[in-house]
């Protein structure tokens, strides 16, 4: 019986094949490179996640004692 073919991924900054081995030390990114540029991104807020401000409706006022 012969062993399965690893998963590969893309890696999230470059788009390489990645397998996902415990040998890939950086998975899911394909090297330690592209892991610090994708913390980079992080650190200067370029990633962000979308949300909308919600603004109180007049029974969660009420019930809130405003």
């Amino acid at each position: 019986m012969s062993t399965p073919k690893p998963r590969t991924v893309a890696c999230p900054t470059c788009g390489k094949a990645v397998e996902w081995t415990p040998e890939s030390r950086y998975r899911p990114f394909c090297s330690e490179r592209c892991k610090l540029i994708d913390l980079g991104a992080w650190a200067n807020e370029s990633y962000r996640v979308p949300a909308e401000e919600e603004t109180p409706n007049d029974d969660e006022l009420r019930s809130s004692g405003h």
